[in-house]
């Protein structure tokens, strides 16, 4: 009895032990479009628009369904609620410039508070945020437009990242 005991013991042990064993191959994702990610890099945006932004990143043109090897430049339209994204890809797959469009975000800090020093009894009741990139400059140029009211009267403002009045 102790031999059939210790045999069954011995062979649970040894089949658990070479179930714990296997390798998986090494999976690494990355952005083919890494350097308009670091150009539009907002930490305040919110992350509905960090995600659409990776999305329009990471898109692989030559996957789609519109690829045709004819076409020296692709134009895709990237939608969410508060916004949108116009990109164009190259016939590789590399992103060239877009164009987008947000409205009603968050306000970055610097914008906040250069809008309420320079206009104090003003409120701000909407905003649209623009940005756009190009690959031969690989910066994004970022302003908000915002619309503020005093009573009745209304006017709008240009503010780039930084709080500066365009």
């Amino acid at each position: 009895m102790k031999k059939s005991i210790l045999i069954a013991l011995i062979f649970v042990l040894s089949n658990q032990m070479y179930a714990q064993i296997t390798e998986l191959p090494e999976v690494l994702i990355t952005a083919v479009n890494y350097k308009y990610l670091n150009a539009v890099d907002s930490a305040e945006n919110s992350l509905t628009i960090q995600m659409l932004e990776e999305k329009v990143a990471m898109f692989d043109i030559k996957n789609s369904e519109y690829y045709n090897d004819e076409y020296d430049t692709y134009q895709v339209s990237f939608y969410i609620p508060d916004g949108k994204i116009l990109a164009a890809y190259d016939k590789n797959g590399k992103l060239i410039r877009t164009i987008e469009k947000f409205k009603n975000v968050k306000l970055p800090k610097k914008v906040q508070t250069a809008i309420a020093k320079r206009f104090p009894k003003w409120s701000m009741t909407s905003d649209v945020y623009l940005v756009s990139f190009h690959k031969k400059k690989d910066v994004a140029k970022k302003q908000y437009k915002v619309r503020l009211e005093n009573g009745d009267k209304k006017m709008k403002v240009k503010v780039d990242q930084e709080g500066n009045f365009l």
